[in-house]
């Protein structure tokens, strides 16, 4: 064997060697051990720029929530829902109905909690029974009015009996409390201050943990591949023996409590809420996040979210200046240059990337495949 040939086997071989490493267990520990202490350490370095960007931090939080609980209804069994916000709606106002002074009930959060996603999963399914037979735009447009009917419910249903206070909303409504720990407080430890924004961080973190496992088991588990044949064929998959009646309902269940979760802690962080939080554009705002970060990817639906709240406020906090600093005025208000902005990512992704940032490896299957077929049909005879 000549020096060349022994040389690019050593080489390989250490490439080989490498991308073992790589794959070794004590590799990924140490990831995740290095991502788990950067998420400990992040409120406290956001806190030196500002408590409002672990407010927003929090909030985004919150999206990542709405956003796993659609990519069930969705990205999983195929079911295009517009009127998301409206599980949202319903588990906030669960939260501040029974934990403020407008009924003078002041019940913890940790029994309101599981009611606010019983209640949701109630309404999920009312949504689904319906329109078990709709598909796409049909069943697009039933869910965006179910959205509405939602919201307009909340707007008006202060008279003959006073409900939800109407238009004017729920306030003073209690945060959340843990033994002595009350975390609209800042209260010190270890010589750390520890805000009601950090608070609710480190909380909201947990409760992010434990949902990403459950969709991982979700997703992993037959009600999960369940999901997945409704969503390429439903004939096929009833054909198969899958009750697809059963599994929409679970499905539309499974998002709308989620989504009574993320509503619940919502109204304890902001102590205040109004039908004006739950209106349509927020269910859009929301489908987009799964849509570009990948529709049926777990991850990918995480990073779409986290990209879609975090970009309005950077450009809030930037537009501005760079604006004054160059004309002397704002010409253009951020929220225009957010939308257009916005806008114009989606007309990008749906040209270079339409199965979205981190696809899943099924839908990136069926769009490649889709495309051979087309350049196999585009040939000439």
């Amino acid at each position: 064997m000549d020096r060349a040939s022994d040389a690019s086997l050593k080489s390989y071989a250490g490439v080989g060697g490498f991308v073992a490493s790589r794959r070794h267990p004590a590799f990924a520990w140490i990831g995740v051990i290095l991502v788990a202490l950067v998420l400990i350490a992040l409120p406290f370095a956001l806190a030196t720029i500002g408590t409002a960007w672990v407010r927003i931090t929090n909030l985004a939080i919150l999206f990542v929530f709405l956003a796993l609980g659609l990519n069930i209804v969705v990205g999983f069994a195929g079911l295009l829902d517009l009127g998301y916000i409206a599980f949202y709606a319903v588990g906030a106002y669960v939260y501040a109905l029974l934990a403020s002074p407008h009924f003078n009930l002041h019940l913890p959060f940790w029994a309101i909690l599981p009611l606010g996603a019983a209640v949701a999963c109630m309404f999920g399914v009312l949504l689904g029974a319906p329109t078990l037979k709709l598909r796409g735009d049909y069943l697009a447009i039933v869910t965006l009015g179910f959205g509405e009917i939602i919201r307009i419910f909340l707007n008006n249903l202060s008279q003959p009996v006073n409900i939800t206070n109407g238009p004017q909303g729920v306030t003073l409504i209690d945060p959340f409390r843990i033994g002595t720990i009350n975390f609209r407080n800042t209260d010190t430890f270890a010589g750390l201050a520890f805000t009601g924004p950090i608070k609710y961080y480190y909380l909201l973190l947990v409760v992010l943990v434990v949902v990403i496992v459950i969709n991982l088991r979700l997703q992993d588990s037959r009600i999960g591949r369940a999901w997945e044949a409704i969503r390429e064929d439903e004939v096929a998959a009833r054909a198969m023996g899958i009750n697809t009646r059963n599994m929409k309902l679970l499905a539309f269940a499974m998002g709308a409590s989620f989504g009574g979760i993320a509503g619940g802690m919502f109204s304890a962080m902001q102590g205040f809420i109004s039908p004006e939080s739950f209106i349509l554009v927020e269910s859009i705002m929301v489908l987009a996040m799964v849509v570009l970060g990948g529709m049926g990817n777990i991850w990918g639906v995480i990073l779409g979210a986290l990209l879609l709240s975090f970009a309005p406020e950077v450009l809030r906090y930037t537009v501005e200046p760079v604006q004054r600093a160059m004309f002397g005025r704002m010409l253009v208000e951020p929220e225009v240059i957010r939308m257009l902005l916005f806008g114009f990512a989606l007309v990008l992704m749906m040209l270079f990337r339409p199965a979205g940032i981190l696809p899943s490896a099924t839908r990136k299957r069926e769009l490649e495949g889709g495309r051979t077929n087309g350049v196999q049909g585009a040939a000439p005879r």
